[in-house]
């Protein structure tokens, strides 16, 4: 085997959660482009068979799947459909993400509840569900999508010039208790040749952000510029397959740099 044979997903099983979103549409594009029989899952199942659809046309294996992240009875049916169809998981990407909080810090205390369900209790749940998959199996990679926003404080002068903010209590609390939940599991699931690893993603470009916004961020990046709709691809590709067998517990920022100007 060639070292870039390592790169390959062929004869994999990945599930990505929230394929439709920025990021999440990089993410399961990279995954089933490097070969895996892929499964894409949210609450929105119109918005992900639209997804799938595109994939499906480009001759890849994309299946759009639904499930409630924050309801374990969901994430066990996902779990056992998925098992029915494929006969194993190979790959999880925990990629959903709930934004439930409607006034930054001064949000209702049952919004931020609501956030820890689906983004704490949920992400434990079906990394469960799934890792014990795995374990069984003896092989499987987990990646969580976690943000430079887990291990930094928000930088007000970001937001300088514009009517944006970053004062969303919940994703801090949750994107850094990601991280160390990745050890954890790295740890609970490594004897059973089970990997779990972090990325903690920078910025992501629109159209709908305003020019000062974007140059304000820019600059605080060492590669002066917000992330695309492919910077993400190569490290989820290189921590789902055999390239990375050697790591695990592992949180990489794929940021620009951002955190460390």
């Amino acid at each position: 085997m060639g070292v870039l044979d390592l790169f390959s997903l062929e004869g994999k099983v990945a599930l990505v959660t929230g394929g439709a979103g920025l990021y999440g549409r990089q993410i399961l594009q990279a995954v089933a482009e490097a070969g895996a029989e892929t499964y894409v899952a949210s609450r929105n199942l119109d918005a992900l068979e639209v997804v799938a659809a595109t994939h499906r046309a480009q001759g890849l294996k994309v299946t759009a799947m639904q499930y409630d992240q924050g309801e374990e009875p969901s994430i066990r049916a996902l779990r056992d459909a998925i098992l029915d169809r494929s006969g194993r998981v190979d790959v999880l990407v925990n990629n959903a993400v709930a934004r439930p909080l409607q006034n930054g810090f001064q949000s209702d205390i049952a919004q931020f509840a609501e956030s820890m369900r689906i983004n704490a209790t949920g992400l434990f749940a079906i990394t469960r569900a799934f890792g014990d998959v795995m374990a069984a199996q003896r092989t499987g990679s987990i990646i969580n999508i976690g943000s430079i926003m887990g291990v930094i404080g928000p930088d007000p002068t970001n937001y300088i010039g514009t009517s944006m903010h970053a004062w969303a209590p919940d994703y801090f609390f949750h994107k850094g208790g990601m991280i160390n939940l990745t050890r954890f599991i790295a740890s609970y699931y490594g004897g059973n040749g089970v990997r779990c690893n972090c990325l903690s993603l920078g910025g992501y470009e629109t159209e709908a952000q305003a020019e000062v916004f974007k140059r304000n961020y820019a600059n605080r990046t060492f590669l002066g510029r917000l992330a695309n709709d492919t910077d993400v691809m190569g490290a989820v590709v290189f921590l789902a397959s055999d390239a990375s067998v050697y790591i695990t517990g592992e949180n990489i920022m794929v940021d620009g740099g951002y955190v460390q100007k």
